[in-house]
């Protein structure tokens, strides 16, 4: 787990960051920069200009409005950044594409066709993530209900248990696997860039090596801290009104759904700016996960840390800070 101490203090950046296949997305308050370790040991550089809608539409920046905004946003650019850096590094045997595919392309043009794509991977990611964590908890209590008795608490306390559960092995299943080994490697070295520039210390590779690679600001706690407030939202709001039917129940999660992201987005936004008792007391469970989701890197994905943080860093001091 990461030590908060009072360099750690001194300055806290809205920088973040995504692990890619062989790369890194970083964002920061004016550029998006991707950068990606070729086949041939170069680096593909990307950059691009952020053009958030909330400067379209200023609602779309208030409290409570901003955590599902901010989220929609960020699985969008990060699905599109993780097919282009899927992009280098093309399976040996490819699949033809299927007629519906080729039709598909066909009729919107291949630009829209790619971006048709992309928000179906968003969906999809969204809808397992829904089914898997929140649905499946559910039927499973369910179902145990018909076996044994069980009041309202208790079905609230053991769907989040479940929950939780779920969580919890799907993500030590994910770090087992091969590939996302050397992605969580990468993740590490995001955290580890990050951690660097925040305590104002030149952005070197021996630098960044000792630097700890658990955040407090990190997806993986930020997703803990969805299913937590989840469970304290749930055992509240059918602790006041007991579904008449599973399927009732079921759907009043989903439509609480918005509100507990809203939440728990602020919180983990408060979170990443304040460090006491009590912050540290409910990050604690998320920085563990952690252990599962980031890996120590090695020095040709600090490279690729460096760099793309580097890209991203604003042009006036202080411009980014949280």
């Amino acid at each position: 787990m990461a030590e908060t101490n009072k360099e750690e203090s001194c300055f806290r950046t809205s920088i973040g960051g995504q692990a890619l296949i062989e790369g890194i997305l970083m964002r920061g308050p004016e550029k998006q920069a991707i950068v990606v370790r070729r086949p041939d040991g170069g680096m593909e550089i990307q950059v691009e200009e952020l053009k958030l809608i909330k400067e379209r539409y200023p609602i779309l920046g208030w409290p409570l409005i901003r955590g599902c905004v901010n989220f929609l946003d960020s699985m969008v650019r990060g699905v599109k950044a993780l097919m282009y850096s899927a992009d280098f590094y093309p399976e040996e045997e490819e699949e033809e594409p299927s007629r519906f595919e080729q039709w598909l392309e066909k009729k919107l043009g291949s630009e829209a066709f790619g971006k048709a794509i992309i928000y179906l991977a968003v969906v999809l990611a969204v809808g397992m993530s829904v089914g898997l964590f929140f649905l499946l908890p559910t039927l499973v209590t369910g179902l145990l209900g018909n076996f044994i008795p069980m009041n309202k608490l208790a079905v609230s306390l053991i769907e989040g248990v479940v929950r939780i559960l779920i969580f919890l092995a799907y993500l030590i299943l994910c770090s087992r696997m091969k590939d996302m080994q050397r992605v969580f490697s990468y993740h590490g070295a995001e955290h580890k860039s990050i951690f660097c520039y925040e305590r104002g210390l030149e952005l070197t590779v021996d630098n960044v090596r000792k630097m700890p690679r658990h955040h407090p600001r990190c997806g993986t706690s930020f997703l803990f801290m969805v299913i937590a407030i989840a469970i304290l939202v749930h055992a509240v709001m059918f602790s006041l009104y007991e579904p008449p039917n599973l399927l009732v129940r079921i759907l009043l999660q989903l439509l609480s759904l918005p509100v507990i992201m809203a939440v728990s987005y602020e919180f983990n936004r408060y979170a990443g700016g304040h460090d006491n008792v009590v912050t540290r007391i409910l990050t604690a469970p998320g920085l563990w996960m952690q252990n599962f989701t980031t890996f120590e890197p090695d020095d040709s994905m600090i490279e690729v840390a460096i760099e793309a943080l580097k890209q991203v860093l604003p042009r006036e001091k202080g411009q980014d800070a949280w």
